[in-house]
C-alpha cells in the first residue's frame, strides 16, 4: 500500500459517492446528512432489512467498512435496491475486497444482490484494480479536505438525490 494513503480510513459509502457524485461525497464527509428523510433511501433500508433475514448483517470491520453480510466461501455481499447506478456499487464492493486484502484476508470475492430485481452480480478484483483504488483514495482525500464542495454538475440522478435541495437552491 502507498504510504500516502495508509492513514486514510474511508468508508464504502465514500467510495460509492466518489463514483456517484463527488459533491455528494464532500457533503457526506462533512457530516451534512440529508438522507434520513429521503424516500429512496428509506426504501433501500427497508429492502436491506427484509432481505436475507437469516444472514448476520452489517458486519463492522475496524469501524471503517460495514459489509452487508458474508456468505459461504469468503463471499461478501452488498444488498442494493436498484442497478441504475451499478458502477458505484461495484467499486464499493471492490474496495471492501481490497480493504480485507490489506488486512491479510486473501481469496475474498463479492456479490451485489439486487433482491427486488432478483439479480446477483459477481465482483472480483481484476488486474489494475488495486492501483486504481489507491489512486481513488488519494483523490477522495483531496476532495474531502477541500474547503468547498466541487462545483454542481447536473446529472440524471440529481432528480432523486437527497442533497438536491442544497445543490439546486
Amino acid at each position: 500500500m502507498d504510504n500516502s494513503i495508509a492513514h486514510l480510513k474511508l468508508t464504502g459509502t465514500q467510495i460509492n459517492y466518489y463514483f456517484l457524485c463527488q459533491r455528494k461525497l464532500w457533503y457526506f464527509a462533512h457530516d451534512i446528512q440529508m438522507e434520513q428523510n429521503n424516500d429512496a433511501v428509506y426504501l433501500g433500508k427497508l429492502i436491506h432489512e427484509t432481505s436475507y433475514e437469516r444472514e448476520k448483517k452489517e458486519i463492522d470491520i475496524d469501524g471503517t467498512i460495514k459489509i452487508d453480510f458474508i456468505g459461504k466461501d469468503r463471499v461478501i455481499h452488498e444488498v442494493k435496491k436498484s442497478d441504475k447506478v451499478e458502477e458505484p456499487h461495484i467499486w464499493q464492493l471492490k474496495y471492501y475486497i481490497w480493504y480485507l486484502k490489506q488486512k491479510g484476508v486473501e481469496g475474498v470475492t463479492g456479490k451485489i444482490n439486487y433482491p427486488k430485481l432478483k439479480k446477483i452480480l459477481d465482483v472480483v478484483l481484476e488486474n489494475g484494480d488495486m492501483e486504481k483504488i489507491e489512486t481513488i483514495m488519494v483523490d477522495i482525500n483531496r476532495i474531502i479536505t477541500s474547503p468547498l464542495p466541487p462545483v454542481v454538475n447536473r446529472m440524471k440522478i440529481c432528480k432523486s438525490c437527497s442533497y438536491g435541495d442544497i445543490c439546486w437552491v
